[in-house]
């Protein structure tokens, strides 16, 4: 992706790309077998991430990551840089719309969320998605019990793609703690996507995704848990943008 236009957000190498040329490159890494990290930022990844920015650019010994504009927050952030985003993109959508447009079934890890939602969901990636279920581990007891050998435990199953749904900082912390033991080509930080898919979490209708007003749809479904993220990190979030500009530094 080093094509691509880079926007940055509070100091975060943001690509400003569309879904049709970032799904072309992430199934190029896998036919070249490849590595990339995929990583989708609004405003609580902006907040919540910062201590992995330098790990996030490649600059401590690591690959660098892709990450991509996710919301609106993200919109208004770019247009006060003077910049624009081409696309808006979403782990829910960006998702199914790469797996289904690989050449051949993938095998698919999923990583994350309770026992009985990752079990849904991997039942989705196979009937509604028509890809291979290489594994599955959930984010509780499942992760609690192998996280010392979960990266051996993706590998034996020659994941192509390892999703990781466990929101943020957390999954983007066990992702860059653990991507080079890690042999899938494509792994991805996709926060609630398991839900979704599972049923367990609705989306917005059309029309409110339309207007870019999802996050309110799920303000309303859980206030208490996002009520903050909506409020207060919000205005952190314009606060890092202001403080930290060009190449993240104050």
């Amino acid at each position: 992706m080093n094509s691509e236009k880079t926007i940055s957000i509070a100091g975060f190498p943001v690509i400003a790309t569309n879904s049709r040329l970032l799904a072309t490159h992430l199934h190029q890494t896998i036919q070249m077998q490849g590595k990339e990290t995929l990583f989708f930022a609004n405003t609580n990844f902006i907040v919540k991430c910062r201590p992995l920015l330098e790990r996030l650019k490649g600059n401590e010994g690591g690959d660098r990551a892709i990450i991509v504009n996710d919301g609106v927050g993200m919109d208004i952030a770019a247009m006060l840089a003077g910049e624009r985003f081409s696309e808006n993109l979403n782990g829910t959508d960006f998702t199914p719309y790469f797996l289904g447009g690989a050449a051949r079934p993938l095998r698919v890890f999923l990583l994350g969320a309770k026992p009985e939602v990752v079990a849904m969901a991997a039942r989705h990636v196979e009937e509604r998605l028509g890809q291979t279920v290489a594994g599955t581990c959930d984010g509780y007891a499942g992760l609690a019990q192998c996280r010392a050998r979960l990266p051996q435990i993706v590998n034996r199953s020659r994941a192509d793609v390892l999703l990781v749904a466990m929101g943020n900082p957390v999954q983007e912390e066990w992702i860059m703690a653990n991507r080079a033991e890690l042999n899938a080509h494509v792994v991805i930080g996709v926060g609630a996507l398991f839900d979704f898919w599972a049923g367990d979490k609705p989306r917005a209708p059309r029309l409110v995704q339309r207007a870019r007003l999802e996050w309110l749809y799920r303000l309303c479904l859980e206030p208490r848990r996002l009520l903050r993220r909506y409020t207060v990190d919000i205005v952190r979030f314009l606060l890092l943008c202001r403080k930290y500009r060009g190449d993240g530094r104050a």
